[in-house]
């Protein structure tokens, strides 16, 4: 007889405390949510209607988190921080997708940043760009690739051979472009 007590003691006491801690649990959420956003008040919101509101706003929260990812790749993929900054669009799945070509020069080194997309003609790309580069006189000292979704990033570095001869940016700029538009 004893035993059952117990149990019943204890069952009551882990229900209780799972209730406590439901609440406060619950409570914790709702005081992250803007105030703004409860219609009306939180004060004369029940805790389930408080629960649903909370749902919805992180529901929101997820999909404007979505919609500026979708907005930031976009920025991303049509703006180059440089004056020398070529595109011209490519389509996959509907959408545009610009390559863009940013050439920046450090004092005797190059950096070249090229985003295309994955059509087979864009994927020489990289090849023919270092031609290029070795071609108006400059050394090239690593490049790389990667592809992200529908994206191909190359990113090149190279040197300037001879300091007083030096590579002319607007010349490669102009042959660069040509190869993206052929």
């Amino acid at each position: 007889m004893e035993k059952v007590k117990i149990e019943k003691i204890d069952r009551k006491t882990a229900e209780r405390n799972r209730r406590i801690q439901m609440k406060s649990l619950a409570f914790k959420l709702t005081s992250l949510i803007p105030p703004h956003h409860f219609k009306p008040s939180k004060d004369l919101l029940s805790q389930t209607d408080q629960l649903d509101q909370s749902a919805v706003y992180i529901k929101q929260l997820r999909q404007r988190i979505e919609e500026l990812k979708r907005e930031k790749a976009h920025k991303a993929a049509g703006t180059g921080a440089s004056n020398n900054t070529i595109e011209d669009s490519e389509t996959i799945n509907g959408s545009t997708i610009p390559p863009v070509l940013e050439l920046r020069e450090m004092g005797s080194s190059l950096q070249l940043v090229l985003i295309s997309g994955m059509k087979k003609k864009k994927l020489m790309l990289l090849h023919q760009v270092i031609n290029i580069l070795e071609e108006e006189g400059a050394e090239v000292v690593r490049a790389s690739f990667s592809v992200v979704g529908h994206k191909v990033f190359h990113i090149i570095h190279a040197k300037v051979r001879v300091c007083r001869i030096g590579v002319a940016n607007s010349s490669v700029c102009q042959r660069i472009e040509e190869l993206i538009n052929s």
